[in-house]
């Protein structure tokens, strides 16, 4: 009973660090997005020159997060983090530096290339302490980018309201970040004294059935996973843009509906937990792509402006805890570090095929049309959520996890 405590004491210490990594994460990217406007001023380009530069960021990610479940599996995930992270945050100090935009693309690809394989090593050690602990903080983790994430930009507010140029500010940003990151290094735990779930000796019939029935789950966690990041990112994309242009409301007013659902996305990650232990995972995907679909349809169709930011907050809050569960049905695969970066790294995929694709049918049939398609995925993730429901042989091998290496 004691050995059990002191177990569990050590995962709660875990999942603190890794918490705190993902706030660090957060934190440095709403830093960088805060002074994007003062990036474009210092070096005079227009919004077209930097959405090519943006674009070597999620290039640059593409790239390295595919690879990053084997560094993970050979090096661990909190050598990973200590790596990517310095990379990142020297590479984010260039980008407030750059004199002009082709270094500023340069310096925003190592970014991407360090930074995506860095959120990818996060995510396999929040597996890693979930299944450990038998718990579900997967969604905190993420809510804690989100906070991360808010307090970088408000700093970068205030960084700009006092007239710190984008390069000191951003050289201050990445440092801080840094310290946290590596604070929070100090309570990870290493995932790789982990048997994977359901390792088997030999190749035999039965064998090979089980890993073929997990390729076609895995395939199905990353069909669920591109439907839900796809109806996120629209809202940042488009949900501010359609309130004003398409509903008419003030820059303020349709501000607020973003606000609105990304409070939503944070609030229900924190407490996300707990409908999952009451409902299971993929009870609460489920219940989150029909609250998805009530809410898109709610948000563009209502005439009514306070119902029409009841739909954004059900939309957040439908979607918020869909990539978490998909995080965490992923790491509980025979492999979880390939497994979480396939995963991850077809959530950031979405980020440069959801824009183009909204944006094209916006343009042939209008913005509010485009975003009604979104009840469709929304129906989707609703659908396919049995494929994160919690396997057997993950529990199994949790059990027969007996020492905690450090």
């Amino acid at each position: 009973m004691g050995g059990a405590l002191l177990r569990y004491d050590s995962m709660k210490k875990a999942a603190l660090g890794t918490g705190l990594v993902f706030t660090a994460s957060g934190a440095l990217v709403g830093g960088w997005v805060s002074r994007i406007p003062a990036v474009v001023r210092e070096l005079d380009i227009s919004a077209g020159q930097l959405g090519r530069a943006l674009l070597a960021l999620g290039i640059g990610s593409l790239l390295s997060m595919p690879a990053t479940g084997h560094l993970c599996r050979r090096f661990g995930s909190r050598a990973w983090v200590g790596f990517t992270a310095v990379v990142s945050a020297v590479a984010l100090g260039c980008a407030g530096y750059a004199p002009w935009l082709w270094s500023l693309a340069g310096a925003l690809f190592v970014f991407g290339l360090a930074y995506g394989s860095w959120d990818v090593a996060m995510n396999v050690q929040g597996s890693a302490v979930d299944r450990r602990a038998g718990r579900e903080w997967m969604p905190r983790y993420h809510a804690c980018w989100s906070l991360g994430s808010i307090a970088g930009a408000a700093a970068g507010s205030l960084a700009a309201r006092a007239g710190l140029g984008a390069g000191p500010h951003l050289a201050l940003a990445a440092a801080a970040a840094l310290a946290a990151t590596y604070a929070g290094l100090t309570l990870y735990l290493d995932e790789r004294a982990e048997p994977a779930a359901g390792d088997t000796a030999g190749d035999t019939a039965a064998t090979r059935r089980r890993r073929r029935h997990a390729r076609r789950a895995l395939l199905l966690i990353g069909a669920l996973t591109f439907c839900a990041t796809v109806a996120e990112g629209a809202a940042g994309d488009w949900l501010a843009l359609y309130l004003d242009t398409g509903r008419g409301l003030s820059q303020a007013s349709a501000a607020l509906g973003y606000t609105v659902f990304a409070v939503a996305m944070t609030g229900g990650r924190f407490f996300g937990g707990t409908v999952v232990a009451r409902l299971g995972r993929a009870g609460a995907v489920r219940l989150g792509g029909l609250l998805g679909v009530a809410g898109v349809a709610a948000a563009v169709l209502s005439p009514w402006t306070p119902l029409t930011y009841a739909g954004a907050l059900l939309w957040g809050l439908g979607i918020c805890l869909v990539f978490p569960a998909a995080v965490s049905a992923a790491g509980e695969t025979e492999r979880p570090a390939e497994a979480i970066a396939l995963v991850t790294s077809i959530g950031y995929g979405s980020i440069l095929v959801g824009p183009p694709l909204i944006g094209a049918v916006a343009d042939a049939a209008g913005l509010g049309r485009a975003l009604l398609g979104l009840i469709g995925l929304a129906a989707a993730v609703a659908a396919l959520a049995p494929a994160v429901r919690a396997r057997p042989a993950a529990a199994a091998a949790q059990d027969g996890s007996a020492s905690i290496a450090r």
